[in-house]
C-alpha cells in the first residue's frame, strides 16, 4: 500500500480529533471484561444457530514503519490497549504489510508511477509482537512481502518458518503459499488462508509463487484457479473455510468489480468468510448468501492517521458458519496505534460502517434466516443451520457412511433445524441431505413448524449405530444412512441422501403383512385418506406434510401398494 499524501495540519487535526473519543491513555485496557461481554451480548444473532460457537475477529493492515519501529524494542508489550480486543476471541488475523527482513535493496517496481513507490519492510520481532498482542494468524499476503528482492524474501520465509503465530500467503512453492493454517476450535474445524490480488507492482516473480519457486499466493485478475482449488479442497475437509484478500481500490469505500466476482467465486467454492484489507479505507460487510464478506478493513496499525477510521471486526460462528457480526470500532491515533471508541462516538461509528454495505450488493443478514419471525404464542423463531460433514462429524458418522456408498462425504450436509415436539416446545435437531436438498429440507421443516405439527425427536441415524431399525423403533426422524432397500441390493435413497423417515412409530412402512417397526402396529390401519382427521404426529394424504413435500418435487411413500407413510424422497 502507499502512503497518503495529507498535508501535516491534517494529520494535526485528525490526531486532536482522535482525544475527543478515545479512551484515556492512561486506561489499563480498551476496554474492561464487563463491555467485552456487553459486546457479545449485541452481536446481531440473524437465527439463533446453536451448537459450539466460537468467536473469529478480523483487523486490516498492520506494519511497523518509522515511529512505529520503536515498538519493536519491546515485543512483549504488544500493540497496547487494543490488544485486549485481538485478545478476546478465539482466531484473530491481520495483515502484515511488510517483508521481513533487514537485508536486501528494494526490487523494482516498474508497473507503478515512479513518484507513488514505496517500500515496507520490519524485523522478525514483528511477529513476537503480534503473537503478544493476541493475534492468531498473520497474512502475507501482499503487495509489499517482496519488497526486498530474493535476499529480503528468503529472509522473510525464514523468519516465517521460526514464527511463534503462524503465516499464511507465502512459501517455497505454490503449493506452500496456499496453504491454510488448520486448527480445530471447540470441535468446529477451521481453515484459514490469505491471497493477494492487489495490482502487480514489478515483474519479479516473487510476486506470485511458482510451482517450484517462492513467492505470494497471488490470486490476481483472472490467475484465481489455485486459491479457488484450494478453498474447494479445504471446503470438503473442514467446516469453516476462512479467506483474508488483499485487493480492492485504494481509498474508494466501495468495492470494484474485481472484488465482488472474487467474492462470489470464493463463495461458490465453498469459503464461509471472506475479508479483506488494501484500500486504505474501511468498506462494507454482510452476507453473501450465507458467506459472510468484509470488503475492506482499512489501516489497523500505520504510521499516518490520515484514515483515522478503524476497528476490529469480530464474528459469531455457530455449526461452521457466521451467524452475527459486530463491529468494534477505533480511531488511529497520532502515535500510529488503534485505540477503541465508546458512548455515542461508538455507536455513530457503527452505524456509518453499517452504510458502507449499500454499495456491495451484501444482506445484512444470511439469506436463509431472512425474514424468519416466530410464529404467535411459540418460544423462538424457526432456525436452520448448514455445517459441511468435516473430520469431527466424519467420525461421529462413521457407522452410517463407509467404502462404497454413492455419496462422498463433501457432498453431504448437517442440518440443524427447529421443531415442534410432541410436548408442543420448540426443540433443536438434525438431519443429514445432500447439500442440493438442504435449502428444500429446510423448507418444508419450516411449515411443519409453522404449523405446529409434533415431530418425536430428529437425530441422525449414527446416532443409533448406523441401526435403521433401532431408529425407527426410537420413533426417530432421519435422513441419510448408506444403506440397501430393505431385502434388495440397490441403494436406498437415503443413502443418495435424497430422503426422509418422518415419525416411523405414528407411520409405518407396512408390507406382506409386517409393521416396521414393530411399534407401529396399532397405527398401520389408520384411515389416511384426505381429510381424515389425524392423532398427532400422524401423516395423512395431503396434509400439511404432504403438501409441504409435494411442494418442493418429493413423492410420499405413503402412496406405494406396499405403503411406507413416514417416507418421502426424491424421485
Amino acid at each position: 500500500m502507499r502512503r497518503s499524501t495529507a498535508a501535516a495540519v491534517g494529520l494535526l487535526l485528525a490526531a486532536l480529533l482522535v482525544t475527543a473519543c478515545d479512551t484515556p491513555d492512561d486506561a489499563p485496557g480498551d476496554r474492561g471484561t464487563a463491555d467485552r461481554d456487553r459486546d457479545r451480548d449485541r452481536d446481531r444473532d440473524t437465527n439463533g444457530a446453536g451448537g459450539e460457537e466460537i468467536f473469529l475477529t478480523f483487523a486490516g493492515d498492520i506494519h511497523f514503519e518509522a515511529h512505529l519501529g520503536r515498538l519493536l524494542r519491546r515485543p512483549r508489550e504488544g500493540l497496547g490497549p487494543i490488544s485486549h480486543t485481538l485478545s478476546a476471541a478465539d482466531i484473530t488475523m491481520v495483515n502484515l504489510e511488510s517483508s521481513i527482513t533487514t537485508r536486501g535493496t528494494p526490487d523494482p517496481k516498474q508497473l507503478e508511477d515512479t513518484d507513488d513507490r514505496y517500500w515496507f519492510r520490519t524485523r522478525s520481532a514483528a511477529l513476537d509482537l503480534l503473537d503478544r498482542a493476541g493475534v492468531d494468524v498473520v497474512g502475507l499476503a501482499n503487495n509489499h512481502a517482496a519488497d526486498y528482492g530474493a535476499v529480503g524474501f528468503a529472509d522473510t520465509l525464514r523468519a516465517v518458518t521460526e514464527s511463534p503465530v503462524p503465516v499464511v500467503g507465502v512459501g517455497k512453492d505454490r503449493e506452500a503459499a496456499f496453504t491454510p493454517h488448520q486448527v480445530t476450535v471447540r470441535g468446529t474445524d477451521v481453515a484459514v488462508f490469505a491471497a493477494d490480488a492487489s495490482a502487480r507492482e514489478g515483474t519479479s516473480s516473487r510476486w506470485a509463487a511458482g510451482r517450484t519457486t517462492p513467492g505470494i499466493a497471488s490470486a490476481r485478475d483472472t490467475r484465481t484457479g489455485a486459491l479457488l482449488d484450494a478453498v474447494r479442497a479445504a471446503a470438503d475437509r473442514d467446516e469453516l473455510v476462512v479467506v483474508y484478500v488483499h485487493w480492492g481500490t485504494e481509498y474508494d469505500p466501495c468495492p470494484n468489480a474485481g472484488q465482488r466476482t472474487l467474492a462470489r467465486d470464493l463463495a461458490d467454492a465453498g469459503a464461509d468468510v471472506v475479508v479483506g484489507s488494501h484500500p486504505h479505507v474501511l468498506q462494507g460487510a454482510g452476507w453473501l448468501g450465507d458467506t459472510y464478506v468484509a470488503y475492506g478493513l482499512g489501516n489497523f496499525v500505520w504510521y499516518h492517521n490520515s484514515q483515522a477510521e478503524t476497528g476490529a471486526l469480530r464474528l459469531r460462528v455457530a455449526d461452521g458458519r457466521v451467524i452475527a457480526d459486530t463491529w468494534l470500532p477505533a480511531r488511529i491515533r497520532e502515535d500510529g496505534l488503534p485505540r477503541r471508541v465508546v458512548g455515542d462516538a461508538a455507536a455513530d461509528a457503527r452505524q456509518q460502517w453499517g452504510t458502507l454495505r449499500a454499495c456491495t450488493g451484501l444482506s445484512a443478514r444470511p439469506a436463509e434466516s431472512a425474514g424468519v419471525d416466530a410464529p404467535s404464542g411459540s418460544a423462538s423463531a424457526y432456525a436452520f443451520s448448514v455445517r459441511r460433514i468435516g473430520p469431527v462429524l466424519r467420525a461421529e458418522m462413521a457407522s452410517s457412511h463407509g467404502p462404497g456408498c454413492p455419496v462422498p462425504w463433501r457432498d453431504l450436509r448437517r442440518v440443524r433445524l427447529t421443531y415442534v415436539g410432541f410436548d408442543g416446545r420448540d426443540h433443536r435437531g438434525a438431519v443429514v441431505v445432500h447439500e442440493r436438498y438442504v435449502t428444500d429440507v429446510a423448507t418444508v421443516f419450516r411449515r411443519l413448524y409453522d404449523a405446529r405439527w409434533p415431530i418425536r425427536q430428529m437425530r441422525p441415524v449414527s446416532d443409533f449405530g448406523g441401526d435403521d431399525d433401532r431408529s425407527m423403533a426410537a420413533d426417530n426422524t432421519s435422513a441419510f444412512n448408506c444403506r440397501t432397500v430393505a431385502g434388495q441390493e440397490h441403494w436406498s435413497a437415503h443413502a443418495y441422501g435424497a430422503a426422509v423417515d418422518i415419525n416411523p412409530v405414528e407411520n409405518p412402512y407396512v408390507v406382506e403383512g409386517s409393521v416396521q417397526p414393530p411399534s407401529g402396529r396399532r397405527f398401520a390401519a389408520l384411515d389416511r385418506s384426505p381429510g381424515s382427521p389425524a392423532l398427532p404426529g400422524v401423516i395423512v394424504a395431503d396434509d400439511v406434510v404432504v403438501e409441504a413435500f409435494r411442494e418442493i418435487g418429493w413423492e410420499w411413500g405413503g402412496r406405494w401398494a406396499a405403503p411406507d407413510y413416514q417416507h418421502f424422497y426424491a424421485p
